[in-house]
């Protein structure tokens, strides 16, 4: 039989409690044997000494709760927990092995900017405490970043981000109070402007005229067949394209064992299995293999999104932008298209075609998706259609019976 854990005991006032520390370093009480009527509680600290003084709180706390002494509204709270040592209690669970729940690197790096962001701003009002974080503190910093010109949808993801991980350390037990419940209002952000059939033929043929383009040629085919995001497709592999039963595998290998060489990782952490449409399969089999990556960049080494983007709106779209106007004054038009807008425009062909909803969703890595809603509820051809099967008011009511 393994061996019984003995845990290091303390006797406070009322109750006895086993205290131990967990791999991060924390220190817990556990009430669970001792009458105390508690379960495993954080002591908030990584300091035994500070411990041990939260330890005498929570005997009295869990006292009073159970009646054994009077409330007292007098009895001091366990040490504020700094700023900085929430946000190390924080980075430490996020950067727990993906198998048991921790992010991604690019997660944690977009964490770490939002918090030093916020620290660096909790510093100028004096807050050096996460309990001295309030609702109106949000608003503030909210006012702040707005002031700044940050867009709305980057300031609510900012807030969402420090609401997300105050709850944390509250319901960790780090902090002794509520989390924050600031109620935050999504914006209908502007999306990605989507290209229509014909500007997207116009582009493939563009490319196609032009030596130094038809690398880029592939690419437009590749995005506006798949819908894949350009980063799924410079990472697509040879292996990952079946031909005899026309798929391709866009890899997630963050869960793999690291074998030295970098790990593919989509937006979802899931693999995803997705048909080859006739026009991509001519692409495909028209390329050379030169590397183990399926497209290359303009020079044969590797497709780096960023210059792809840079040359699709340099070579491509400027020159083509005079073909397709404005229709009026301040409307999105093929001049603000980019890389992301052939997703839009593979999602969009897919509601006109009356693809199922939940298949796009599949084949576009999405659980959930407010863009594919989007198309399949302002498919105009097939809204159209679909009002034009309606009898409202019956076929033989003429304009005399209205």
């Amino acid at each position: 039989m393994p061996k019984k854990n003995h845990l290091e005991q303390f006797q406070c006032q009322f109750f006895r409690w086993p205290i131990y520390q967990r791999r991060n370093g924390v220190w817990y009480a556990d009430g669970r044997s001792n009458g105390a009527g508690s379960q495993r509680t954080s002591l908030g600290t990584k300091d035994k000494h500070d411990a041990l003084a939260n330890l005498h709180h929570l005997d009295r706390v869990q006292a009073e709760n159970l009646g054994l002494v009077p409330r007292s509204t007098s009895s001091a709270g366990p040490r504020h927990l700094s700023i900085k040592a929430g946000r190390k209690l924080f980075d430490d669970h996020t950067s727990r092995p993906r198998l048991v729940g921790g992010t991604k690197e690019n997660t944690q790096k977009r964490y770490k900017s939002i918090l030093d962001k916020l620290e660096a701003f909790l510093k100028t009002r004096r807050i050096v405490h996460w309990n001295q974080v309030t609702e109106k503190t949000l608003g503030d910093y909210a006012e702040h970043l707005t002031e700044l010109e940050y867009a709305y949808k980057t300031v609510f993801g900012e807030l969402n981000t420090i609401k997300t991980a105050f709850k944390w350390l509250c319901t960790e037990g780090h902090l002794s109070r509520e989390p924050l419940k600031l109620k935050l209002r999504k914006a209908d952000c502007q999306r990605a402007y989507c290209y229509t059939d014909a500007e997207v033929a116009a582009m493939i043929q563009y490319c196609g005229e032009n030596d130094e383009l038809t690398w880029l040629q592939g690419v437009i085919i590749g995005l506006s067949c798949t819908g894949l995001r350009i980063s799924e497709l410079a990472s697509l592999k040879w292996s990952d394209v079946r031909f005899d039963d026309r798929a391709l595998t866009i890899a997630d290998e963050s869960g793999f064992a690291d074998s030295g060489n970098e790990r593919r990782s989509t937006k979802s952490s899931r693999t995803r299995h997705i048909p080859i449409h006739q026009s991509f399969l001519g692409v495909l089999q028209s390329l050379p293999r030169q590397s183990n990556r399926v497209f290359l960049g303009p020079r044969g080494g590797q497709l780096k999104p960023d210059t792809v983007r840079n040359i699709l709106v340099r070579e491509v779209i400027e020159p083509l932008t005079p073909r397709f106007p404005k229709a009026y004054p301040g409307e999105r038009s093929f001049e603000n298209g980019r890389l992301h807008s052939f997703r839009h425009y593979f999602c969009s062909t897919c509601a006109n075609n009356a693809i199922p909803e939940r298949i796009v969703m599949n084949w576009l890595g999405h659980a959930d998706s407010e863009m594919v809603r989007h198309y399949y509820h302002l498919s105009d051809e097939e809204s159209r259609r679909k009002m034009d099967q309606l009898k409202l008011i019956g076929s033989s009511v003429g304009r005399s019976g209205v």
